[in-house]
């Protein structure tokens, strides 16, 4: 496994142990690059649950719940999709936190225009709340698949930062 992948699970694994919190995965086009990266940490079993791969839509609706409707309105490669993707998987494992992510790694983007390289990430936070964001990355498929695998770990590495500084008491 990649070095650089692991200490970014590493150090989201410390912040998660630390704070006794879980984090469950639902992906689409990292098929599974996130949660191999998180169980590749000591003690993941501790932090680490679950993962969900969810490539199809039909599969997104089976098992997350996501609408029909989003994925027709909006297509799984999107805001919408991303945040019911976070959420269903949240309430499915029980767990504190969690990480979706969905995109075109490559080669072909979407049927819509949507180039290659076009991913959204949800993060299902402990506070109830979902955040979302689109990136855009370079490179042929793997190399998309590697670096939102990255993104979305240390992202909720600092999501999760901020939201314990904003909830830490003043001294």
């Amino acid at each position: 496994m990649d070095r650089e992948l692991i200490e970014t699970a590493n150090t989201l694994g410390a912040i998660l142990l630390d704070r006794k919190l879980t984090v469950t995965t639902a992906e689409s086009c990292t098929s599974g690059w996130v949660g191999s990266t998180l169980a590749a940490v000591s003690d993941s079993s501790q932090f680490y649950s679950s993962g969900f791969i969810t490539y199809t839509n039909q599969a997104k609706q089976r098992v997350l719940n996501v609408s029909e409707e989003t994925l027709a309105r909006d297509s799984a490669v999107s805001e919408a999709a991303v945040r019911e993707m976070a959420a269903g998987a949240k309430a499915l494992s029980g767990d504190d936190s969690s990480i979706a992510v969905s995109g075109y790694a490559g080669p072909d983007g979407g049927e819509d225009g949507t180039p290659a390289g076009t991913v959204w990430f949800a993060w299902g936070l402990p506070d109830g709340s979902i955040q979302a964001c689109r990136q855009h990355f370079s490179g042929e498929s793997e190399e998309v698949v590697r670096q939102a695998t990255k993104y979305s770990i240390e992202q909720l590495t600092a999501r999760l930062n901020a939201l314990f500084s904003q909830s830490a008491p003043d001294r």
